[in-house]
């Protein structure tokens, strides 16, 4: 029988829930279910358990759980103060929470862009390479950066996270976002409606608003990080986020704002929606 890793996966407004074989790094069994990131700690922990509640597993049984920022990964404890995301969660002890709520008897906990990124480099668009950089572009923007299967913390961003990186003499996601863009569309247009991947749209048929905004957060995006992925020594850039389907797009905006910077391939993500769960699988493997 091939060992078998039961992971969860959380987002801002979902929790996904897997089996991924360590043998083939397929996966099975998913099953997502909505949260609603603004409800109280024990309806949010609720829902992260319905959907592992969906899945066999003993219990002896080690999970991953591939999470966002901000949150204590060793501990297991949450951080999320002035997010805007799972705020009840602040202080609260997720790890016991969910073991109250789940079989298995050990929680391993990894940020959500670094279990992209290992997923990506076992068995998607890294596979391959020793240095990868993973970004993943959505709500925000994520940053993991892997050494042969290592996590690794470059110096710049600080923790390996691009959402502390500053540009123009503001956070990062100020400028490159899914708020941020649609605020930035809605102030050239009126249109607060309209969401990135109507931008994007309108962009490819040449609408100048569409056009200016998203090529100034690119290229802003490309001056942050150009440097930070040439220092870490990334053979290979992987792209992932909602933003990703648009990449052929966005990407001549990204190397204009890297300018000199010799960026190595940046290729879309063979396995955006399952590489967290397989990341997280060899993260609670281990």
């Amino acid at each position: 029988m091939p060992r078998v890793v039961p992971v969860l996966e959380i987002g801002g407004t979902h929790a996904t829930a897997a089996l991924v074989d360590l043998s083939t790094w397929a996966v099975s069994g998913e099953h997502r279910v909505d949260v609603d990131g603004q409800a109280t700690a024990a309806d949010i922990l609720d829902a992260f358990a319905a959907a592992g509640q969906t899945l066999t597993v003993g219990a002896d049984a080690a999970w991953g759980v591939a999470m966002p920022d901000p949150f204590d990964y060793a501990r297991g404890i949450g951080h999320f103060q002035g997010v805007g995301k799972f705020e009840s969660l602040d202080g609260v002890d997720v790890r016991a929470a969910l073991g109250t709520r789940l079989p298995g008897d050990h929680f391993v906990f990894c940020n959500d862009a670094d279990a992209f990124t290992l997923g990506e480099w076992l068995a998607g668009a890294g596979r391959g390479y020793g240095r990868v950089t993973g970004l993943t572009l959505g709500t925000g923007v994520g940053s993991g950066w892997v050494d042969a299967g290592e996590v690794a913390d470059p110096v710049v961003p600080s923790n390996g996270r691009a959402h502390h990186l500053w540009i123009d003499g503001g956070p990062l996601e100020d400028t490159v976002s899914r708020r941020a863009i649609r605020a930035a569309y809605a102030s050239a247009t009126g249109d607060a409606d309209s969401d990135v991947r109507e931008i994007a749209d309108r962009a490819r048929d040449d609408d100048p608003a569409a056009v200016a905004v998203l090529a100034h957060a690119f290229r802003s995006l490309g001056r942050a990080l150009g440097t930070p992925i040439r220092d870490f020594g990334a053979e290979v850039v992987v792209i992932g986020g909602s933003m990703a389907g648009s990449w052929a797009l966005l990407e001549p905006w990204f190397r204009e704002g890297a300018a000199d910077v010799r960026l190595p391939p940046l290729r879309v993500a063979a396995r955006p929606d399952s590489a967290p769960l397989v990341g997280a699988a060899y993260v609670a493997a281990r």
